[in-house]
This record gives structure tokens, C-alpha cells and sequence, in this order.
């Protein structure tokens, strides 16, 4: 067994559904998302089932509705990002490589020059989420890097836009 820090995100989701009455959120309706590193948080929250703290209620789920990743760390094997820092146990943490079906809708951007985090990876993740009949869209930004949402205007305005229609196409905005 690794630590990693996915066993906190997943504490965290299983508080959150535990306690959704006191927030007033609905605990069918959670999206999780993020950036680079915390994209690959967000979907190992869904995705990397046996990574839990020790003596961690997992009677109630910690897997979000939804997933909105911006150029996530999606693939730790050799060819992505960080196989190197991980060693042997990449495998347990790549996204890429615990793909199954019954995932949650996932919308992905990702830049097609991005030297962080492969775009290939993204590829990859988007064709085994469609192969496993999981809802999965890609939006390539052509030529751009690593965090070009944060760094282009208008990919930032056309990533929000795409977001705002995945939401509200399944089902968590009017």
C-alpha cells in the first residue's frame, strides 16, 4: 500500500455525503473537477477504489455524478507524467489504466502541445472511457500547453461554455 493523497480526497467525499443534509447539497449530484495534479485527484476520488484511510467508512460512496478535468495527470505510466517519482505502483494510480464501465459523464480539455502531461494520454483515457460505454468528451486545444485554460482567454471562455452545457446535459443545471 502507497499513500497518496487521494486517500484524503476520498475521506473528504465520504464526509461530504455523510453529512449532505447539514450542507444542503444533494449527494447525487456531486461533480468533482480540477486542474493538472488536482484533475488527477478528482478522478482517482471515482476511480481508485481501494485507495481509502485505514478504517475509512466506505459504506457510502465517495464517487462523484460527474468528473470536469483540465489537463489532468491521467496516465502515471512511463509515457505520461511522473512513472518515475511513483515506481512501481504507477499502475494503482493512473487513470488511464482503471478505466471500467459505470464511470460517471467526464468532459476533458486538455492542450494538444502540452509537454506536462501528454496529450496522448488524454487520447487514450477518452478512447478506454468510450471502449468501457462511459459518456467522455475530449476538447483538444490545438497547440496549446500545459494550463493553457488558465493562460488563454479564450480557451478559458470556450471551456467554460462547454461546462456549463455538460452540466446542464446531465441534468445538474436547469
Amino acid at each position: 500500500h502507497i499513500y497518496y493523497c487521494g486517500e484524503d480526497s476520498r475521506s473528504a467525499m465520504h464526509y461530504l455525503r455523510r453529512h449532505a443534509a447539514e450542507f444542503g447539497i444533494d449527494p447525487q449530484r456531486i461533480v468533482a473537477g480540477g486542474g493538472s495534479a488536482g484533475a488527477h485527484v478528482a478522478v482517482g476520488t471515482t476511480l481508485f477504489s481501494d485507495i481509502d484511510e485505514a478504517g475509512e467508512d466506505i459504506t457510502v460512496s465517495c464517487a462523484a455524478q460527474a468528473l470536469m478535468l483540465l489537463y489532468p495527470v491521467i496516465d502515471t505510466s512511463a509515457e505520461g507524467y511522473g512513472c518515475n517519482r511513483i515506481g512501481s505502483h504507477w499502475r494503482d494510480i493512473s487513470p488511464l489504466h482503471q478505466v471500467r464501465p459505470g464511470l460517471p459523464p467526464t468532459i476533458l480539455f486538455h492542450g494538444t502541445a502540452d509537454s506536462t502531461t501528454p496529450f496522448s494520454g488524454a487520447q487514450r483515457f477518452h478512447q478506454a472511457m468510450t471502449a468501457a460505454e462511459n459518456s467522455c468528451e475530449l476538447h483538444p486545444w490545438p497547440g496549446g500547453q500545459h494550463a493553457h485554460v488558465r493562460m488563454i482567454r479564450a480557451a478559458y471562455e470556450d471551456a467554460i461554455g462547454k461546462m456549463e452545457t455538460f452540466l446542464a446535459r446531465n441534468g445538474f443545471r436547469p
